[in-house]
């Protein structure tokens, strides 16, 4: 699971303020949104490239994808909240309780899903009883929040694969996140002037946002009618509700990042930051993704 190669770096310049004209000159290589363009693409392009190989010959393999992502983006979000704030998740509780969300999701669906992940609260708040009273509020709930931000949402997205068409429904998901990211980045970096949420997000604009609703809402008309024979105005729901999705995401994880004082989750992945960067906008699409899609096009 990874967003487009250019499509969320609008939403990553958070310590920047939209200003016209700096005296600072960018560093080689670096974009309006701070980042190293080509890295960012060069990685985009290739985890993008193994996700879409694994869709078009063995589409379980994206199962085990989204697994390791989720192992990769939990470690980070734990050590980001250890760094910036003291905060001790139960690690082994959310890592292995995470791991079973995803596998039980593909032969028992939300059942096996729900059950993993009441089995791993209960065994965060066992787990978190060793380090006694002070902080243990804190703690145990820093610990259920990561295991429903990360394994928990993006268990949706192995189950969009496990239908006969779930390649596709795959691939109707991550077209609308990375093309709402694109056109939102594209419109910001050209006609970017009013803020959307300053004080969360300086970079990200209202003209940002229309470019990712006019993208968003072509894709899914597009992607949703001909790759799935669905109706173009029920493409266009899905888009707007794809875009929203997305947003959200952007900015609940500015939140996060501005609250911790961290600029990036982790640095695996240069020009992007970490694995856990990259899936903010993908993870609250993918439960939405499941919801409507499966209600629009029924397996």
């Amino acid at each position: 699971m990874v967003a487009g190669p250019v499509g969320e770096l609008e939403h990553e310049s958070r310590d920047h303020p939209v200003t016209a004209g700096s005296a600072d000159l960018p560093a080689p290589n670096v974009s309006r949104a701070g980042r190293n363009l080509p890295a960012a693409i060069g990685v985009g392009v290739v985890l993008g490239g193994a996700v879409l190989l694994a869709l078009l010959t063995v589409r379980h393999v994206f199962i085990g994808i989204v697994a390791i992502a989720v192992a990769v983006a939990t470690w980070e979000l734990v050590g980001a909240l250890k760094r910036g704030a003291g905060i001790d998740v139960a690690l082994w509780p959310v890592l292995i309780g995470g791991q079973a969300m995803v596998w039980l999701s593909w032969p028992l669906g939300r059942d096996g899903l729900l059950t993993g992940f009441v089995v791993t609260i209960l065994a965060c708040l066992l787990w978190r009883l060793r380090g006694g009273v002070e902080g243990y509020l804190r703690d145990a709930s820093a610990s259920i929040f990561t295991a429903a931000y990360v394994p928990l949402f993006a268990a949706f997205a192995a189950m969009l694969v496990v239908p006969a068409d779930g390649a596709a429904r795959v691939l109707c998901f991550m077209i609308l996140v990375v093309s709402s990211d694109t056109g939102g980045y594209v419109a910001g970096v050209l006609f970017g002037k009013h803020p959307m949420a300053p004080v969360i997000s300086p970079k990200k604009s209202w003209e940002g946002f229309c470019g990712s609703v006019v993208a968003g809402v072509v894709a899914g008309a597009l992607t949703v009618h001909f790759m799935l024979g669905g109706e173009v105005w029920e493409g266009v729901l899905f888009g707007i509700a794809i875009v929203a999705t997305a947003t959200l995401g952007d900015l609940v994880e500015s939140v996060i990042k501005r609250d911790l004082g961290v600029k990036d989750m982790g640095t695996l992945l240069p020009g992007h930051g970490g694995l856990m960067d990259r899936m903010d906008s993908l993870l609250p699409s993918a439960v939405v993704s499941w919801l409507l899609l499966r209600l629009f096009v029924p397996a």
